[in-house]
C-alpha cells in the first residue's frame, strides 16, 4: 500500500513535471546557437548529460511506477498487457530519444540506440532489484526492444514537425498511464495450442510402455542437452511414478528445485497410447522458475499430454509426445514460439531419456 501511494502521489506526478522541465530546450526557436566566427560550438556537456540523467530519472519512475500499479491493481494479469508490454516501453525510449537530442541532429542509429541501453539497465534491475525470474526477463526483452525502437524510430521521423516540446514528452508519459486505465475493457484473445514432438526408437512398443508409466530414478546426465534446460534454467526431471492403474490414476512427477505435479491418467492403451490431464495444486516451489509464468495462470495454462506408440517394423518404433496449452496474451503469436522452444525442448529430453532406456534393455 506504502509504495502504491508512492507511485500515486508522488514518483509519476514528479516524472511529469520532471519530463516538462527537460523539454523546455525543445521549443520552437531552440536552434542550436552560433559563433560570432560562424562555427557550431561545441555541446556543453555538463548539460548533455545533466539532461540525459533527468531523463533516464523520469524513464525509471514511470517504469517503476507503471509496475507498481499494475502489480498492486491487477496482480493476475497486469504484467502481461498491451500498455506494459508495448506502449511502455515505446513511450519511454520516445521520450528519452528526444530529450537526448535537444538540437534534433542526431542520427537515426542514435535515436535507435537508446532502447538497446534502456533495456540492459531494465533487464539488470528486473533480476536485481525487482527479483523477476530470467525466464520472464528473457521473454519480455525482445517485445521491450522492438516496440522501444518503434517509439523511438517515430519521434526521428517527427522531431522537426513538433512544435510543443513540452506537450509532446506530457503525451508520451501519459499515453501507457492512459492505456492501462482502457485496456481492462478490451478483452484479449486466447488460444489453444499443441506442441508435438516426436522420436524412432529401436525397440518394439511391449518394451517402451513401461517406461512411459513414469521413470521414478532419472540419473543426471540423462535425457538430451537443450537451450531451455542446459542454458537458460529451466528444471529437468528427477523421477515419475504411476499410482493405479488405467483411466483415473495418477502419475506423480517430480523435477528439480522440488518442483512437483500430476498427471491424472484420461487415456490408458498398453502398447498404443497414454494420455493424462495436467493437475498443478502444489504451486509454493514454483515460485522458482519465475512467478509470472505458473503453468495455471490467468493467461497461461498446460492442460494435457500424451504419449503415442507407432510401431514402424520389427524392433523399430516412433514415440509421439505431445503438450496442449491455452494461452491468453497480448501476443499470442509471439508468445507461442516460446512455447515451442521452452515445450519442445522439455518432450525432446523426456523422448532421449526414454529411447536410451528402451534401447539399452533391448540390447543395443
Amino acid at each position: 500500500m506504502v509504495w502504491l501511494v508512492l507511485v500515486t502521489f508522488l514518483f509519476i506526478p514528479l516524472a511529469l513535471v520532471l519530463s516538462l522541465w527537460l523539454a523546455i530546450p525543445i521549443m520552437p526557436g531552440a536552434e542550436r546557437p552560433v559563433t560570432l566566427a560562424g562555427n557550431m560550438p561545441r555541446p556543453n556537456r555538463r548539460m548533455v548529460a545533466l539532461r540525459l540523467f533527468g531523463a533516464l530519472s523520469v524513464a525509471a519512475a514511470l517504469g517503476l511506477g507503471a509496475y507498481v500499479l499494475l502489480e498492486a491493481t491487477r496482480p493476475r494479469n497486469g504484467l502481461v498487457s498491451f500498455s506494459f508490454l508495448l506502449i511502455l516501453p515505446a513511450a519511454i525510449s520516445a521520450f528519452v530519444a528526444y530529450v537526448a537530442d535537444p538540437w534534433r541532429e542526431r542520427s537515426l542509429r542514435k535515436y535507435l540506440e537508446v532502447p538497446f541501453w534502456l533495456g540492459l539497465v531494465v533487464v539488470v534491475l528486473s533480476v536485481a532489484v525487482l527479483h523477476e525470474g530470467v525466464i520472464c526477463v528473457l521473454i519480455l526483452s525482445p517485445l521491450w526492444l522492438v516496440s522501444g525502437m518503434a517509439g523511438a524510430a517515430i519521434t526521428y521521423r517527427i522531431r522537426q514537425a513538433v512544435h510543443r516540446g513540452r506537450a509532446y514528452c506530457a503525451a508520451l508519459l501519459v499515453l501507457p498511464l492512459a492505456a492501462m486505465q482502457i485496456e481492462p475493457f478490451i478483452p484479449l484473445p486466447d488460444a489453444t495450442l499443441t506442441v508435438t514432438r516426436s522420436i524412432v526408437v529401436a525397440a518394439e512398443p511391449s518394451r517402451i510402455w513401461p517406461l512411459l508409466r513414469g521413470i521414478p530414478d532419472v540419473h543426471p546426465g540423462e535425457g538430451r542437452w537443450n537451450i531451455s534446460q542446459n542454458v537458460i534454467g529451466v528444471p529437468r526431471p528427477i523421477g515419475a511414478r504411476l499410482v493405479g492403474e488405467g483411466i483415473g490414476a495418477e502419475r506423480l512427477a517430480v523435477w528439480d528445485h522440488n518442483i512437483s505435479f500430476k498427471e491424472r491418467i484420461t487415456a490408458w492403451q498398453p502398447g498404443s497410447r497414454l494420455g493424462w490431464r495436467f493437475i498443478f495444486d502444489n504451486l509454493e516451489s514454483w515460485g522458482y522458475t519465475d512467478r509470472h509464468l505458473m503453468p495455471n495462470s490467468a493467461y497461461f495454462r498446460v492442460t494435457e499430454g500424451g504419449y503415442r506408440l507407432v510401431s514402424l517394423g520389427p524392433a523399430q518404433t516412433r514415440i509421439i509426445l505431445a503438450t496442449t496449452y491455452w494461452i491468453r496474451t497480448p501476443v499470442n503469436t509471439y508468445s507461442a514460439l516460446w512455447g515451442e522452444l521452452f515445450l519442445g525442448d522439455l518432450e525432446n529430453n523426456l523422448l532421449a531419456l526414454v529411447k536410451q532406456r528402451a534401447e539399452i534393455a533391448a540390447g543395443h
